[in-house]
């Protein structure tokens, strides 16, 4: 069943109430948080929040307020996630680790909620939020272990087009099925993941495309490992084997497809320039346990017998592909 929308407002509540309200709304979205309403004698807030797959996607507005997670009676597994905020009305100023970063209509920030961190908003603020758990990110080999917050345009560029699709997203939510829903927020995370790298602040150039490059060099440095798996290469990439899949998939084969077939590329080469040779030794040089699956797979694949490349040089210039 899609996702609905759920609601909720402190208007109407007793002040003390209002903050527990407010407090308690924040803890189940991403964790504990003591809240201050300021000078204010009320803390008037709403949020309209709703999830997408493994995602929370929410519409904050709030009074003056100042929130505040401290490292004290929390541990760091109790806020497992990252946030993405989209500021859109009001200015908010955000503090972790001795840095100060104001934020503005049109920014974006990304931190970890892990981290101890202030946000002070001295006025009516709205922004909407994207809450990514850290295993997503993982997966795509972003370690947040050394992530620093940062401050990003959402004004123009990819900032501008992973807003634009948060947007959407909230909106479309309880329209998406299980199934959807699981695509749409693969792809958001990756839109959310596009401006980050291009500030190059974290993640080293880890993106997708990047990640199949390391994964198809990896593979190439160890084809001759008869013992080569998807398990080897995630561990050596760090990220899991779904989001390895998840890579090959995207250029239409999977990763043992690749893996075989570069295999059977560096045999027909072999077999063709080093004549003396013979096609058992070359094929378990490459990985291959078994000379008879040798064969039937470079047949199936190229269309012909490897026997005949040797004929070939003997007899006739082309192999036969009876």
């Amino acid at each position: 069943m899609p996702d609905t929308v759920r609601s909720l407002s402190t208007s109407g509540l007793a002040p003390k109430k209002q903050i527990q309200t407010w407090s308690d709304a924040l803890t189940d979205l991403c964790g504990q948080f003591d809240v201050d309403p300021l000078e204010g004698s009320s803390l008037e807030g709403r949020i309209n929040y709703t999830t997408v797959s493994q995602l929370k996607l929410c519409q904050i507005e709030a009074s003056q307020h100042r929130i505040a997670h401290t490292i004290s009676g929390t541990k760091l597994s109790e806020h497992p996630y990252v946030k993405i905020l989209f500021q859109t009305y009001g200015i908010s100023h955000f503090e972790q680790n001795g840095r100060r970063i104001d934020i503005m209509p049109g920014d974006c920030l990304a931190y970890d909620v892990s981290c101890p961190h202030t946000i002070v908003s001295p006025s009516l603020t709205r922004h909407e939020v994207v809450i990514v758990p850290k295993e997503l990110l993982h997966e795509r080999g972003f370690r947040t272990a050394k992530m620093l917050p940062c401050k990003l345009s959402a004004r123009n560029g990819t900032g501008r087009i992973a807003y634009d699709f948060v947007h959407t997203a909230f909106d479309e939510a309880k329209r998406l099925s299980p199934h959807n829903a699981i695509g749409v927020a693969d792809s958001l995370i990756d839109l959310l993941l596009l401006p980050l790298r291009e500030a190059d602040t974290m993640f080293d150039r880890v993106g997708p495309e990047a990640m199949y490059i390391r994964a198809q060099a990896f593979i190439r440095e160890h084809l001759r490992d008869p013992d080569l798996c998807i398990d080897q290469i995630s561990a050596a990439l760090g990220c899991t084997k779904r989001y390895l899949h998840m890579l090959f998939s995207d250029k239409g084969m999977t990763v043992s497809d690749y893996i075989w077939r570069a295999r059977l590329l560096h045999c027909r080469q072999e077999l063709e320039t080093q004549h003396g040779k013979t096609i058992t030794d070359v094929a378990f040089s490459w990985g291959f346990s078994s000379s008879s699956h040798f064969s039937r797979v470079f047949r199936k694949h190229f269309g012909f017998v490897p026997s005949a490349i040797h004929k070939a040089h003997c007899v006739d210039p082309s192999p036969d592909v009876s």
